[in-house]
């Protein structure tokens, strides 16, 4: 119906295989000149797409059907109406968001390089990534990361890292959890990094760093505080007033750079990517042409 009302071509199907979340399709549709990439999936999915079409001018149009589909949430995208946003894919506004770069090295200095358009993280968020099942996750949506996140916080491993953000001087400490985060909403719809903006051409890093269960409740408590801090002025301007807490510490930069003395698991939107030693994660200030609904203001 939108391609006839559009004079477009017929669409082109490309199916993704679980071996490379949705790469090699991109491939093949970036190689047919398309006007526009039709994404159905998660984060994951998207992210291997963006890492093939970002910078090419190419939009795309995500249909979320994943977990925790953080990037359909930070711009706006509903969840559940596939026809709406087949209809936003070819007659939607596009916006221009940044994408996020990863360098890293695992224990034998092989390197890898790709994408992400949500959040790098390694620690936690790392651990849900490559412990949690499919089948999990697909039948338990968010549910299914309940069990990993105890387990590590019952743990409570920090590890030791050196790091520096842009051309600052290194700094060193001991962290359970470094996320850095091109969107600030966590799966479960919790605000991790409230100053995050998804076309600021910034990255925003929370190292988590709790002592013992005390450290955790303060955690879990400020993250409630930022949640709540979005529906009201009130609400905002009390989060404004609290003092900073040593298990949250948050910096913001173009690059950020670490090493660790043992190896430790990393993930890229949802996807893990196995133990790194070294990383480098840079921005690509509005790389990504994303469909988004036109606005009727």
């Amino acid at each position: 119906m939108h391609e006839r009302a559009l004079g477009w071509a017929a669409s082109r199907w490309h199916e993704t295989n679980a071996q490379d979340s949705g790469r090699a399709a991109a491939e093949q549709a970036l190689a047919g000149d398309p006007a526009v990439i039709i994404v159905a999936g998660g984060d994951g999915t998207v992210r291997a797409v963006a890492d093939v079409v970002h910078s090419s001018g190419i939009p795309i149009a995500p249909i979320p059907t994943g977990t925790g589909n953080l990037l359909a949430r930070d711009l706006g995208i509903s969840l559940g109406d596939v026809e709406g946003n087949i209809e936003t894919a070819f007659t939607g506004a596009t916006r221009a968001v940044d994408v996020g770069i990863a360098e890293f090295e695992d224990a034998t200095s092989t390197s890898q390089r790709h994408a992400f358009v949500v959040m790098a993280g390694i620690g936690l968020d790392a651990e849900m990534a490559e412990y949690t099942s499919a089948i999990a996750k697909k039948h338990l949506g968010w549910f299914a990361y309940v069990t990993p996140i105890a387990k590590s916080i019952i743990i409570n491993r920090l590890f030791h890292l050196d790091y520096r953000v842009d051309q600052s001087r290194v700094r060193s400490t001991r962290a359970h959890t470094v996320i850095v985060g091109n969107c600030g909403t966590l799966t479960g719809n919790m605000l991790l990094i409230p100053s995050a903006v998804i076309d600021d051409g910034l990255l925003d890093v929370v190292m988590m760093r709790p002592k013992g269960r005390f450290g955790w409740a303060r955690i879990g408590t400020r993250l409630t505080l930022q949640g709540i801090a979005r529906r009201s002025r009130l609400s905002r301007r009390v989060l404004e007033r609290a003092p900073d807490i040593h298990a949250l510490a948050y910096v913001q930069g173009r690059q950020f750079e670490a090493r660790f003395d043992i190896p430790h698991l990393i993930e890229l939107d949802g996807d893990s990517f196995g133990h790194v030693t070294r990383v480098n994660v840079g921005i690509r200030p509005g790389a990504l042409q994303v469909r988004v609904a036109r606005r009727t203001d």
